[in-house]
C-alpha cells in the first residue's frame, strides 16, 4: 500500500469512527406500536394503559395503529416487513406467532421474521352469553348446544384468534355444536353477542366485563381450571363442571428480525419500566388483565417455543380451519 493509499484508508476509518460515533440513540423519534384487533379490544386496552409509561420510560411519543383482520395476521406481517431499527412494534398474542401461520401455510410472514422482546400480559378468556338465550351456566350452554346442534352461533375477534381457539377447544371437548362468526376484533364480537346477532362468546376479560358489569351480557365462567383472581366472582371450568378445560392467553411485544440487540435491550428495559408502574397494573387489573414480564427476550424466546407447542396442537386437534 503506498502513502495515498495508506491515508485514504486512515481518513475512511476515522470517518466511519465519527459516524458512529454521532450515531443518535436510540430513540430519537417516536414508535409506531401496531396492534393487530379494532378499537376496544383487548390487545388496544392493553397497548393504550401502558402507552404513556412506555412514552416517558423510551423518551419518545408512541402512536398506537390499530390494524384488524386475519386473526391479527395483517399487522404482523406489517411489523415482520418493516426495518429493523426498533420504530415499528407489535403487539401480539399466540395467534399472531403460533396459530396463523399454523393454519395458513400462505401467511406472509414467518414466526422467525419477528423478534420477541417480553410477554407483558396474560389473562383467561370469558365465556359468555346473551341473557336473552336463558342460558345460566355452562353445563346449560352444552346441553343447549347439543339439543340442537349450530342454532348457536358465537363470536370470535377473528379465525385463529385466543377466543376462536378458546371455543375450539370447548367444542372438542364436550361434543357442543356451534356456528363460528369472526369479527374484526374482541369488541365488535361482544357487541354481536349484545345485539343478538350471535349468542356466544369466548372473549378476553377487557371486551366483556365492562359489558358484563352493566347486565348486558352475562358471563358464565373463565377459561381457566381454577377460579382466577382477576375475576373472582366466576367460576373456573372445573367449578362449572368441565374440570379438562383450562386455558389462558397473553400479550407480548415483538419487533422485525435483524433488529440490533442494543435497540431490543433498551426497549425491553423500557417496556419493563411501563409495566411496573402501578397506575398501569390497576387499569389492567380492572379489566381482568394480569402484568406478566419475562426476565429478558431470551427468556420470552424460550417460553415461545413451549408455549407454541400447545397452540399448534390445539389448531390441530381441534381441526381448525381458516373459514
Amino acid at each position: 500500500m503506498n502513502k495515498r493509499s495508506f491515508l485514504l484508508a486512515i481518513g475512511l476509518g476515522v470517518t466511519a469512527w465519527q459516524a458512529h460515533a454521532q450515531a443518535p440513540a436510540y430513540p430519537n423519534k417516536p414508535l409506531r406500536v401496531i396492534v393487530g384487533f379494532a378499537p376496544g379490544g383487548a390487545a388496544d386496552y392493553v397497548a393504550r394503559a401502558m402507552s404513556e409509561a412506555w412514552s416517558k420510560a423510551l423518551g419518545q411519543a408512541v402512536v398506537i395503529e390499530n390494524k384488524p383482520g386475519s386473526g391479527s395476521s395483517i399487522a404482523a406481517e406489517l411489523v415482520a416487513k418493516a426495518p429493523a431499527d426498533g420504530y415499528t412494534v407489535l403487539i401480539a398474542s399466540p395467534s399472531a406467532i403460533s396459530v396463523n401461520p399454523a393454519l395458513n401455510p400462505k401467511v406472509g410472514y414467518k414466526p422467525s421474521d419477528l423478534l420477541p422482546v417480553t410477554k407483558i400480559t396474560t389473562s383467561p378468556l370469558v365465556l359468555a352469553v346473551n341473557p336473552s338465550t336463558g342460558i345460566k351456566s355452562v353445563a346449560e350452554l352444552i346441553a343447549m348446544a347439543r339439543k340442537e346442534p349450530n342454532k348457536l352461533n358465537y363470536s370470535t375477534s377473528g379465525n385463529g384468534s385466543a377466543p376462536h381457539l378458546g371455543a375450539a377447544l370447548f367444542t372438542l371437548l364436550t361434543g357442543a355444536q356451534m356456528t363460528h362468526v369472526p369479527y374484526r376484533g374482541g369488541s365488535l364480537a361482544v357487541q354481536s353477542v349484545m345485539a343478538g346477532d350471535t349468542q356466544v362468546t369466548f372473549g378476553t376479560s377487557p371486551s366483556v366485563l365492562p359489558q358484563a358489569n352493566s347486565g348486558r351480557i352475562k358471563p358464565l365462567a373463565v377459561s381457566t381450571r381454577e377460579r382466577s383472581q382477576l375475576v373472582p366472582d366466576l367460576p373456573g371450568m372445573k367449578e362449572a363442571g368441565l374440570p379438562e378445560y383450562n386455558l389462558e392467553f397473553w400479550y407480548g411485544v415483538f419487533v422485525p428480525a435483524g433488529t440490533p440487540a442494543p435497540v431490543v435491550k433498551k426497549l425491553y428495559e423500557a417496556t419493563v419500566a411501563a409495566m411496573q408502574q402501578q397506575s398501569v397494573k390497576a387499569s389492567l387489573a380492572r379489566e381482568g388483565t394480569e402484568v406478566s414480564i419475562s426476565t429478558s427476550p431470551e427468556q420470552f424466546a424460550s417460553f415461545l417455543v413451549e408455549d407454541s407447542k400447545f397452540w399448534v396442537n390445539l389448531v390441530k386437534t381441534a381441526n381448525v380451519k381458516v373459514e
